[in-house]
């Protein structure tokens, strides 16, 4: 009842990344099949999906276990495998996946270097070939957008057969998450939507300018002449400064705390905001 597909690779920033990206005709699937934490691992459970291998899987890789030998372990000690599905990729990248005999067609997955992809009920093979096509052709992109775009290859080729309802993202890297405090570089979820793989790529688009943290070359050094500008922006905004502003509007990972650089793409708002007063 659902294709997913469990990846390793770099974020934006060039940092180790894992990272799921799934789509089911199912309600809310990203709260039953994606787990993952950066340095550890990643993984997916569904079909008759088995949500406490979440945690035994993560908690098999942490110890050390190879993504073929946590898949291993916990078939052999769930009397349902031949009913479930499950994909893991570990700390090093290495793949496996797992679809049980009784899943229900059509159903299977593959493994290679970096990658696990899997689905039940869906429309053909073409659906897992088409993912790991896109996977491949991304192969330079950023882990949340490579994994974007294999699932929406998947969707395209037909998908889940029953259609369409949820999909979810999850991606981790060491320092990702908001302020840099944790490891989550993106937690999207569309629980109940007509088209759920194309508003979860406008709710990337949202993630990747509010929760990420500029780039060096995205970054404009504040002088004295643009800090009174900003000023300016900001009281004909109605607010009493820049920062401000700047909280009212979740602009707190695109401009410095101290004021010396704000980034482009925001100045650019700030002045189009200005100029339409």
């Amino acid at each position: 009842m659902t294709f997913s597909i469990v990846g390793h690779g770099t974020d934006s920033r060039g940092q180790a990344a894992w990272g799921v990206a799934v789509a089911s005709k199912f309600l809310a699937v990203g709260n039953a099949v994606p787990a993952a934490v950066a340095g550890v691992g990643a993984l997916a459970t569904q079909a008759d999906a088995n949500v406490a291998w979440k945690g035994i899987g993560l908690s098999l890789l942490d110890e050390g276990a190879t993504a073929s030998v946590a898949v291993q372990r916990m078939i052999e000690e769930d009397d349902k495998r031949d009913h479930r599905q499950l994909g893991i990729v570990d700390a090093d990248g290495g793949a496996a996946t797992h679809t049980g005999p009784a899943c229900l067609d059509w159903a299977g997955g593959v493994a290679a270097d970096g990658v696990a992809i899997q689905g039940n009920v869906l429309a053909g093979p073409q659906v897992v070939e088409e993912m790991k096509r896109a996977w491949d052709e991304a192969a330079d992109d950023p882990l949340a957008r490579r994994l974007l775009a294999a699932l929406a290859a998947g969707d395209e080729a037909g998908g889940d057969r029953r259609g369409r309802q949820s999909a979810a993202l999850l991606v981790v890297s060491d320092g990702a998450g908001y302020a840099g405090l944790d490891d989550v570089a993106a937690d999207l979820r569309v629980d109940d939507h007509a088209d759920p793989v194309t508003e979860l790529r406008r709710l990337l688009d949202l993630n990747d300018f509010y929760l990420t943290a500029s780039t060096d070359d995205e970054k404009v050094p504040v002088t004295a002449e643009l800090a009174a500008e900003l000023d300016d922006l900001a009281h004909a905004a109605g607010h009493p400064d820049l920062q401000a502003w700047v909280g009212t509007e979740n602009y707190e990972m695109r401009v410095a705390e101290d004021g010396s650089w704000i980034d482009r793409k925001v100045l650019d708002l700030l002045r189009e905001k200005g100029a339409a007063r």
